[in-house]
């Protein structure tokens, strides 16, 4: 018996030694005071005399509570009861230490202990409605920053493997940065202003934060810890690929990036267990899970996880290619840089943003000319089937703008489109590389399927309708087979950003050949350190506008604005930098994936559409079926430039001409969202069209959401 007590006290001493310490305490202090409690109820004193057992146990208590009761016990009990007195001496001494001053301790450890758990992520966080963002990488502080611009508050829960500290400090700072950045612009905006509008805009569009965000450092792939952040309770879950550590050395990052590069097990293995626990019938009916993927092994695996989640009848699983969404990206605003600012706004929550509903209605062309004929305050887009339902896709400025009912449109502004319109011939000169090379390509590829002219045979007439220039070092040339498999690379040059001669001599001799309608693409390298993230983007930006900078000294005539420098930087703390050299088009390519992310969160049905506009339709198509977003110079879109209108009737009378010849098979639609400037911006259509005025001139833009 005394063996298995024994062994019974060991056990719950290494497992609960608090509980174990909690249990001595007590019954120490139960002991005293029974042994107290019977020595003065048994005693003959003078005040005492009829003193129960309870009684005097009750009169110790209130001896250990408060050591000046022992006055009135040497009172009663006189000089015959010295025993008594140092009995009860003995009491207050050992009650005091073991009672009073061993469970202030006892409650001091337990509050420390509950805050460092409550620090170390070991407490259960009681949330609904949220967003869990799993591990952690340079796109992911950039996806909370979004959130700012969402209505209403937003509760985020960040779990990851390590340096919590860190990511705490990136997300306030970039919170901050944001705040103070978007409401100094905001007071610059209206400075014009009466006094009354001011106060009214600012009150109206003045950025707080809005976010709680509660960060915990543990394992992702802990199903309790999983369940602790209350996952089967939350809005959507968004699992990133975890970044590598540069402390790791330099053998061990790069042997980690190459092992990268044909699958993530580690993604893998969070989504099943991610996948698990929302699948059970306690979780949240409407949630989504967004994860990244960037490669195709991975990619696989993710399909085989979402056939089985439908078969069992529950999936909600969306997973985002990133290197091909970001290469098909790039492609385009390298073709049509103006897309840049566009897709910057259209891919976020702030401004004019897309939104998507369900839908029962699927011709989608008769739809939005019933639409907007009286609705003033949203731009209808496109209709698009999933699996299980139908949605019809707008952008606005608000979600709340959708259903808004405006007086029926009545106008006979009217506009003339060019029949004959075509796609300018461009020069594209790429610099450099990175992991999205080949999606860039097969971006590039995808435009020319849909853009360059061919005859009955599918030979091309009057060549390829882009032509790019490649200059890279060689290693990274030979591992792509100098891109010999697409036909409009025209020029390889190999050079490292070292070779600033090399360099000069290609880019100038480029500029000589083709001083028109020239995009030059400088990528930055993502497979590299951080410490060196963006170090030769920017090498070869210094390199590229010195070069510019020296032709226009010789050339008077050379226009700047038949070159655009496009440089694609990763981390957005370098964004100043890139702009102090006179650059617009600054491409933050992993912040694209972040707003994306974020939004495919909010609503999943809006990744069909992100799927449709980045890609252009198949070679030799008779019909074009695809959507995408155009930026086309008004002096070619139109016969005649149109007249000065509002926003309302520009949109209405683009649509009408647009769909003027529609048949049965061949459906064409063009559908205004803004327009460009040149030195002014973009300008996307939002709130009430009505109110916005139009004056477009001949180097104008127009943004459009077309099908060609």
């Amino acid at each position: 018996m005394r063996k298995r007590f024994k062994e019974w006290l060991s056990i719950h001493i290494a497992k609960n030694p608090n509980k174990v310490v909690l249990a001595s305490i007590i019954l120490l202090n139960i002991f005293l005071l029974i042994l107290a409690g019977l020595v003065i109820s048994r005693f003959s004193l003078r005040s005492t005399e009829n003193m129960g057992f309870w009684e005097a146990v009750f009169y110790t208590v209130t001896m250990v509570l408060d050591a000046g009761c022992i006055q009135f016990v040497v009172e009663d009990v006189g000089e015959s009861g010295v025993a008594v007195i140092l009995i009860c001496l003995v009491v207050i001494i050992i009650g005091m230490i073991t009672f009073t001053g061993a469970v202030i301790g006892y409650v001091t450890n337990y509050i420390s202990d509950f805050i460092s758990n409550a620090y170390a992520g070991l407490n259960k966080i009681k949330i609904s409605n949220h967003t869990v963002v799993l591990n952690w990488n340079t796109r992911a502080s950039e996806i909370i920053n979004d959130m700012l611009y969402c209505d209403g508050k937003k509760k985020i829960v960040v779990l990851v493997n390590k340096d919590k500290e860190r990511i705490e400090r990136e997300i306030e700072e970039h919170i901050s940065d944001t705040i103070e950045r978007e409401n100094k612009a905001l007071k610059a905006e209206c400075i014009a202003m009466s006094f009354f509008e001011k106060i009214h805009y600012i009150r109206k569009h003045y950025i707080r934060n809005n976010i709680v965000c509660i960060v915990r450092q543990g394992d992702t792939h802990s199903i309790k810890q999983l369940n602790d952040i209350s996952l089967n309770k939350a809005r959507s879950i968004i699992i990133l690929r975890d970044e590598i550590y540069d402390n790791i050395g330099k053998y061990n990052y790069k042997f980690t990036k190459e092992n990268i590069k044909h699958g993530n097990v580690q993604t893998i293995k969070t989504l099943v267990q991610v996948a698990d626990i929302t699948g059970a019938e306690i979780s949240n009916e409407t949630q989504r899970i967004v994860v990244e993927v960037e490669d195709d092994w991975t990619m696989d695996l993710v399909n085989k996880i979402i056939d089985t989640k439908r078969i069992k009848g529950k999936c909600n699983i969306v997973p985002i290619r990133v290197n091909k969404i970001l290469g098909q990206i790039l492609s385009q605003i390298a073709v049509m840089p103006e897309l840049n600012l566009v897709y910057r706004e259209l891919f976020s929550n702030k401004g004019a943003s897309f939104y998507s509903k369900k839908q029962t209605e699927l011709d989608f062309v008769e739809y939005i000319k019933k639409y907007l004929s009286n609705h003033k305050h949203a731009i209808p887009l496109t209709c698009m089937s999933s699996d299980d339902a139908s949605y019809f896709y707008y952008s606005a400025g608000s979600e709340k703008h959708i259903e808004r009912v405006s007086q029926p449109y009545q106008s006979d502004y009217s506009v003339k489109l060019n029949n004959d319109y075509w796609v300018t011939k461009r020069t594209i000169i790429m610099l450099g590389h990175n992991s999205k090379c080949i999606d860039i390509m097969n971006g590039f590829k995808s435009f020319c399927d849909e853009w360059t002219r061919r005859d009955e045979n599918g030979n091309v007439i009057d060549g390829e309708i882009i032509q790019v220039v490649v200059i890279d070092d060689e290693q990274h040339l030979n591992d792509v087979d100098n891109y010999n498999q697409y036909s409009f690379v025209i020029d390889i040059k190999k050079a490292n950003i070292y070779d600033r001669e090399g360099i000069t001599q290609k880019i100038s001799e480029c500029l000589s050949l083709y001083n028109k309608n020239t995009s030059i693409l400088i990528l930055s390298d993502d497979t590299v350190p951080s410490e060196e993230v963006d170090a030769g983007a920017l090498a070869n930006l210094i390199n590229v506008q010195s070069i510019i900078t020296r032709r226009k000294e010789r050339n008077k005539s050379f226009s700047l604005e038949n070159v655009n420098i496009i440089v694609e930087i990763l981390n957005p703390k370098n964004h100043d930098i890139v702009v102090s050299y006179s650059v617009d088009n600054v491409v933050i390519s992993n912040r694209y994936i972040s707003k994306m992310l974020n939004q495919i969160g909010e609503k999943d049905s809006l990744f069909d559409l992100y799927n449709d506009i980045l890609v252009y339709d198949e070679d030799n198509k008779t019909t074009y079926e695809s959507m995408e977003i155009y930026v086309k110079s008004v002096t070619n879109l139109f016969e005649d430039i149109p007249k000065q209108c509002t926003a309302e009737e520009l949109i209405r009378a683009v649509y009408e001409a647009s769909t003027a010849n529609n048949t049965e098979n061949v459906k064409n639609i063009s559908v205004v969202l803004g327009y460009v400037k040149p030195n002014q911006g973009v300008k996307l259509f939002t709130g009430n069209q009505s109110k916005i005025n139009v004056n477009l001139m001949p180097g104008d833009k127009l943004v459009l959401f077309s099908n060609h």
